[in-house]
C-alpha cells in the first residue's frame, strides 16, 4: 500500500507542477513570454526593452505608413523608368536596307537581288553592321554607324558618296532590327527575348508580345532588373495612384519576370482551422484578413484572440514584429487594411488552459503507467 501512496502522492505532486509551469514546457511553437503582451501595464518601451525583437501594434497609424511607403516606391518606380521617347539607335548585328536612288549598281553591292527560295535560316538582305559597329558600302568604305539613327547615317552617307556623284539621293532603312533586345520571364503565355525596334516598347507593350499574363501572375509583383539595379513594379498600385503604366519604357538588356502568386504568399500557422499557405487576390494583394479567411479563421477552441502576430523579414538581419489583438471586431478593420508581404508569418497563439491541457495529455500515460505499476507491485 505505500507503494501505491507514494506513485499516487508522486502523480498529484506532477499534476501540480504541470498546472503551475504548463504554460512554458508546452509543447509546439510559442512566442517568447518576454514578447507577450501578458501585462497590460507594460509600455511598449518596456515591452520593446524585454524583447529580442521590438514589436509594433497593428494601429491605424502602423496602416497609414505602410500605404505612405507604397506611395513612395511608386513614385520612385515611376520617375526611374519613365523615360523621354528617343529614336533608335544603330547596333551591331542590325541590318540596313541603303538606297542610292539611279544608281541600282549600289543596291546589288549590299546583296539585295531577291534569292530563288530564301530559307527561314537565311540572314536578312542588306548590308550588316558588324560587332565594331561599322559597315563596308562601296565608294565610302569602312562607315561608324553604331549609336547612330537612320537619319544620321543618310547624312554621313550622302557627304561621302558626293565626292563620287553629283546631288546623291541616299536613303537609309533597317531591314532587322537585331541589335537591341529585352527579356521577359515568368508568369506570361510566351516567355523569351523581344527585340527592341523603332517604336519604344513600354512595359505594357512588352507583356502583351509575351502573349499577356498567365492566371496565375501575380500583377503586383514585376520585378525589373536594369543596370544592376532592381525595380519592384506593382500595376494595380500604380493605376491606384494615378501613374500610368504604359508610361514605364523598357530599354536594352532590361530583364522583366511576372513573379507567380505561388511565390508571393505568406504563412499561417498556429491556432488557426486550418495552417495554410495564403495567397494572394489575382490582384497581388494579400491583407492580414484575408490570410485569416484562406485559413479557416481562428481555431475558436483553441486560439487567444490576443495574441495575434506577424513575422515579418525572417531572411534579414532584423526581424520585424507586429501584433494585433484580435478580441474586438473594429481590430479585423485593421486586419483588413493590413496588408502581407512574401513570405510573412502569421502566427496565432493558444490559450493558456489549452497549453496546460497538452501537457497533461503528454504526462497521463506516464502517471497512468506508474499507478498501474504500484497496484501491480502491491
Amino acid at each position: 500500500m505505500s507503494r501505491f501512496r507514494r506513485a499516487l502522492s508522486l502523480s498529484l505532486a506532477c499534476s501540480i507542477v504541470v498546472l503551475e509551469t504548463g504554460c512554458a514546457v508546452a509543447p509546439g511553437m510559442e512566442i517568447p513570454s518576454a514578447m507577450k503582451h501578458e501585462s497590460e501595464s507594460l509600455s511598449s518601451a518596456q515591452r520593446a526593452n524585454d524583447a529580442s525583437v521590438p514589436i509594433t501594434e497593428i494601429d491605424a497609424k502602423v496602416v497609414a505608413l505602410q500605404a505612405s511607403r507604397t506611395e513612395a516606391d511608386i513614385q520612385r518606380v515611376a520617375v526611374d523608368l519613365a523615360g523621354p521617347v528617343t529614336a533608335y539607335k544603330i547596333g551591331p548585328a542590325d541590318v540596313l536596307q541603303v538606297i542610292v536612288w539611279d544608281h541600282p549598281e549600289l543596291a546589288a553591292a549590299q546583296g539585295s537581288q531577291p534569292t530563288a527560295a530564301p530559307r527561314p535560316a537565311d540572314p536578312p538582305q542588306g548590308v550588316v553592321v558588324d560587332e565594331d559597329g561599322y559597315i563596308q558600302f562601296p565608294y565610302v568604305g569602312r562607315l561608324k554607324v553604331s549609336g547612330l539613327s537612320t537619319g544620321e547615317i543618310q547624312t554621313r552617307l550622302r557627304a561621302a558618296l558626293a565626292e563620287y556623284f553629283r546631288s546623291p539621293q541616299v536613303t537609309v532603312r533597317i531591314a532587322s532590327f537585331r541589335a537591341r533586345r529585352v527579356f521577359v520571364d515568368g508568369e506570361v503565355h510566351a516567355p523569351g527575348t523581344q527585340q527592341l525596334n523603332d517604336v519604344p516598347m513600354t512595359l505594357i507593350e512588352a507583356i502583351g508580345r509575351a502573349g499577356g499574363f498567365t492566371p496565375n501572375a501575380d500583377k503586383a509583383r514585376l520585378v525589373l532588373a536594369r543596370g544592376g539595379r532592381t525595380y519592384a513594379v506593382d500595376i494595380p498600385a500604380l493605376l491606384a495612384h494615378g501613374e500610368d503604366p504604359a508610361s514605364l519604357m523598357l530599354r536594352s538588356g532590361d530583364v522583366l519576370r511576372v513573379m507567380s502568386r505561388e511565390e508571393s504568399g505568406a504563412y499561417v500557422m498556429g491556432e488557426v482551422v486550418k495552417p495554410t499557405t495564403a495567397i494572394p487576390k489575382p490582384d497581388g494583394v494579400l491583407t492580414l484578413a484575408d490570410a485569416l479567411s484562406q485559413a479557416g479563421s481562428l481555431n475558436a477552441a483553441t486560439s487567444n484572440p490576443r495574441q495575434l502576430y506577424v513575422v515579418r523579414g525572417a531572411k534579414g538581419a532584423q526581424p520585424e514584429v507586429f501584433h494585433l489583438d484580435a478580441r474586438s471586431p473594429v481590430a479585423m478593420v485593421m486586419a483588413g487594411r493590413f496588408k502581407l508581404q512574401p513570405d510573412d508569418v502569421v502566427y496565432v497563439d493558444a490559450t493558456d488552459l489549452v497549453r496546460v491541457n497538452r501537457v497533461l495529455t503528454l504526462l497521463l500515460p506516464a502517471i497512468n503507467a506508474a499507478l498501474t505499476g504500484a497496484v501491480v507491485t502491491k
